[in-house]
């Protein structure tokens, strides 16, 4: 059997914060440090992003881009196999957030956490097509909550701490959700990963584990973002197009590909680098932000909707989580 891709969806939350408003915000909690206005627009392309209510946790999110899938198909929550949560973000430590989003949803079935930081959606699929692939499953919801709102540091003492935490300043909350199922034929047919672990230190949330418990300073991002491109281009572009090579396709064999989305010059340069044609891509950053793991099915999801791709078509899923890790996937809707 294969794995086929059946729903798509993303959530959204309704609130929405310009740059401009992060740059106000950065300028009023610190007292030592003004942003140079507009320099997070012009640096990234991002013109806004969600911010989810006070109320909310990164498992609503994850909920309610589950319920669009499962509603679309048809499906009650009962009818899965399996629900993997594949995010950067979570609820908790312990227990796994795959647990609280089964419970919110009414799904009795066994569940896990992927993590991966952006790459953990794309990573979840991985896991759902290998699982129907050999036969143990059947129907997995594949979803994902990031919530780094939580996570973004407003008062900065200087330039340099500013730049430190830059990050977080492109970053959106969102949700999404895939019901991948068993099918004759179509779904997945490639996939393949790497990893360059050497470069983790470049963008981290240290807080939470065992180097940092409990410290505060700990629970805001952190990350060099020029690090993060050298990391990916000292890489090369190798696993991607030997994606190409090893199934004798282009990019023009696919009606949309979906490249995890930082900032509008990281995306420019990939795609110049890859070949990618302009009109293949789903831009999604301007309006949305960087919803991490989010990304690649929001963009999916966005070319549903537009009518763009659909029943028959190939799609490309290009994930980068910084420098650290890399993943292609290709697959007929």
């Amino acid at each position: 059997m294969r794995a086929r891709i059946t729903a798509v969806a993303a959530h959204l939350p309704d609130r929405t914060v310009s740059s401009a408003e992060v740059e106000a915000r950065v300028a009023a909690e610190s007292p030592g440090y003004r942003p140079h206005p507009t320099i997070v627009e012009r640096m990234t392309g991002i013109r806004s992003r969600h911010v989810m209510r006070e109320d909310e946790q990164a498992s609503d999110l994850a909920v309610a881009a589950a319920r669009r899938v499962l509603a679309e198909r048809a499906v009650e929550p009962a009818g899965l196999d399996l629900l993997v949560f594949g995010s950067a973000s979570q609820d908790l430590v312990e227990p796994a957030t795959a647990h609280i989003v089964a419970a919110k949803l009414g799904a009795t079935c066994p569940v896990f956490d992927v993590k991966n930081a952006c790459n953990g959606f794309l990573n979840g699929l991985q896991m759902a097509d290998a699982l129907i692939r050999t036969g143990q499953h059947e129907r997995v919801l594949v979803c994902t909550g990031e919530s780094p709102s939580r996570a973004v540091r407003w008062k900065v003492r200087d330039r340099a701490q500013f730049v430190d935490a830059f990050a977080g300043y492109t970053l959106s909350d969102g949700g999404a959700a895939m019901l991948v199922e068993a099918a004759p034929d179509g779904g997945i047919f490639y996939r393949d990963f790497a990893a360059v672990s050497s470069a983790w230190r470049v963008g981290t949330l240290p807080g939470g584990g065992s180097m940092h418990p409990r410290d505060p300073e700990f629970t805001y991002f952190s990350g060099d973002g020029r690090r993060l491109k050298d990391a990916f281009l000292a890489t090369g572009p190798e696993i991607f197009t030997a994606a190409l090579a090893k199934t004798g396709l282009t990019w023009d064999d696919f009606a949309v590909v979906g490249v995890h989305q930082v900032t509008l010059p990281y995306l420019e340069t990939l795609r110049a680098i890859l070949g990618i044609p302009p009109d293949r891509l789903v831009v999604t950053l301007p309006d949305h932000g960087n919803v991490a793991s989010a990304s690649l099915p929001l963009q999916i999801a966005t070319a549903l909707a537009e009518g763009r791709c659909g029943p028959g078509d190939r799609i490309a899923l290009i994930g980068l989580a910084g420098g650290v890790s890399l993943g292609v996937m290709f697959a007929e809707l």
